[in-house]
């Protein structure tokens, strides 16, 4: 049996079935899709014409004149006409009510300049009392097609955010979400100086006269986020549940809308999972979730076993791993953790973020109380450096089998460690629209060498036996399935030219790793991923 289906079509016919009785072995379906081309996902039926549905549950998928016994007097039928039927698509990786935030933000992922980030900032300014925050998120330095005239490390100066903000704290996300560029009215709120030592795992931006510039890299950014986070604490009671709420509610509506039906999240809370697991209860959840919790270890080792939860609601709320918990940053901010330095910023190797330690804590916990790790690795060296964690802990535990513990994003690798992670059993969370968004500037970070060995090479991975996975991560790129199977195949960047174009995946791997990948990713391939 197996949960919902996506038709892929821009138009379906809707056809009031005649009277068939059904015969007294096969049950009368809820719903019957015929005359199409069924994908299933399945090796052992990969083609039908038709499928049979009653309630939330797949009931067979067959040929026409076999599903034509199941329909009944009640039963829905729709005429596909010849078009394709899939699985529902399922996004691999993302954060949900992140994204659900970020579609009542500032948006900035269109603009062309930092002076056009400044005149979205300064109308907001119009509509925003002093000493409230504008939040905004999406911008990457490397998509400007017209460059601030001074420029450090490839970023501007906060000089004409601040001018026009003087009274507003400003805080604007970076599209990988690794980084905040601030005012001087949000600097002076957190007692930031000159002399500001920046935490370990971050960088303070500096200009040659030591003064910030307003670029926060890695957790340099949380004191923002954190003077942010009690700003909002101190609103009236059940405002803070209700704009939660809302962001589930768009976060659902943009996800549905673009064909997606399950939404795998790297990075809750126990007190969001509380509120969600309210909302499944109530029936308000609109999307399937599966989510790992990115709490420090310390906090967690206590109430994981409380906490796990496997199909709840109808298999609408899934709660059984850790992560994301960054071990290291993001490659368009200069935080991927490499195990050589950066072309284009020699004097760094990137940022190890949260520490070996507490990753190593939080493998720990993730085999005591049968959950699954799924930590961010983007560098080469963190990439390595999770296989080693892992290989220790699944030493450690001989016993214990079928983990499937995840590297997400899994960008830069070495080859050394490419059939290692399937020997391992290790799956690679890949985001396949990276390839296009991040390939115009990722031979800047890594040079042409190192990027045609180690970048973004997805396609060798499945090769070697690892499995194929699929996402946009949103709220850093949009939830565009389409977009990122695009992307997957052609690796054709916005200048028409082709990015690791051996990379690719087939058609068929691709539409594999957007269903019964992730599907396996998530140990849902018995309720997921195929028809």
């Amino acid at each position: 049996m197996r949960f919902g289906i996506l038709i892929a079509s821009a138009a379906m016919l809707f056809a009031c079935g005649e009277s068939h009785p059904p015969t007294a072995s096969h049950p009368v379906a809820d719903l019957v899709l015929t005359n199409g081309n069924v994908v299933t996902i399945d090796a052992e039926k990969p083609i039908a014409a038709a499928i049979a549905i009653t309630g939330d549950r797949i009931t067979v998928v067959g040929s026409v004149e076999q599903i034509d016994a199941y329909i009944g007097d009640a039963t829905e039928v729709i005429d596909l006409t010849g078009q394709t039927a899939i699985p529902g698509l399922i996004e691999g990786h993302g954060h949900y009510t992140s994204f659900g935030g970020s579609l009542m933000i500032l948006d900035f992922r269109y603009a062309k300049s930092f002076a056009e980030i400044v005149s979205q900032v300064a109308g907001a300014v119009q509509e925003t009392e002093p000493g409230e925050w504008i939040i905004g998120r999406g911008w990457h330095q490397d998509k400007w097609a017209i460059k601030e005239d001074v420029l450090v490390e490839g970023l501007p100066l906060h000089d004409s955010l601040s001018a026009v903000t003087p009274d507003n704290p400003v805080m604007l996300i970076h599209t990988s979400g690794h980084g905040v560029f601030v005012n001087q009215k949000a600097m002076t709120l957190v007692e930031m100086a000159n002399d500001t030592m920046p935490p370990e795992g971050g960088e303070i931006v500096r200009d040659d006269t030591g003064s910030a510039t307003g670029m926060m890299r890695e957790s340099a950014q949380d004191v923002f986020r954190q003077a942010f986070s009690g700003h909002q604490g101190r609103r009236p009671a059940g405002v803070a549940e209700d704009e939660i709420r809302r962001m589930v509610k768009l976060a659902g509506e943009e996800t549905l809308r673009h064909g997606i039906t399950s939404f795998q999240d790297l990075g809750t809370s126990f007190a969001e999972v509380d509120l969600l697991k309210k909302m499944a209860d109530e029936g308000n959840l609109p999307v399937r979730l599966y989510m790992a919790f990115e709490e420090e270890a310390a906090d967690m080792q206590d109430r994981l076993a409380e906490y796990r939860m496997v199909g709840y609601a109808n298999n609408f709320l899934t709660v059984r791993a850790i992560g994301e918990k960054v071990l290291d940053g993001a490659l368009g901010t200069h935080g991927g953790w490499l195990l050589e330095p950066y072309t284009d910023l020699p004097r760094s190797s990137g940022l190890n973020v949260v520490s070996i330690e507490e990753i190593e804590a939080s493998a720990r916990l993730a085999m005591k109380f049968d959950y699954q790790l799924a930590i961010q690795g983007i560098g080469d060296r963190a990439y390595r450096e999770l296989l080693n964690i892992y290989e220790k802990e699944f030493e450690r535990n001989p016993d214990k089998t079928d983990l499937r513990w995840r590297i997400e994003h899994a960008q830069v690798i070495h080859p050394d460690d490419v059939q290692r992670t399937v020997d391992l059993g290790v799956i690679p969370a890949v985001q396949g629209i990276f390839a296009c968004s991040d390939g115009p500037w990722v031979v800047d970070r890594l040079g042409p060498e190192r990027t045609l060995e180690r970048g973004y090479i997805f396609n060798t991975l499945a090769e070697a036996g690892a499995t194929p996975t699929n996402g946009t991560d949103p709220p850093v790129d949009e939830i565009d399935p389409i977009a990122s199977f695009y992307c997957s195949v052609t690796r054709i960047l916005p200048d028409g030219t082709k990015f690791q174009e051996q990379e690719g995946y087939s058609r068929e791997r691709a539409l594999y790793s957007y269903t019964m990948g992730n599907a396996i990713a998530a140990f849902e391939e018995d309720i997921k991923g195929s028809l």
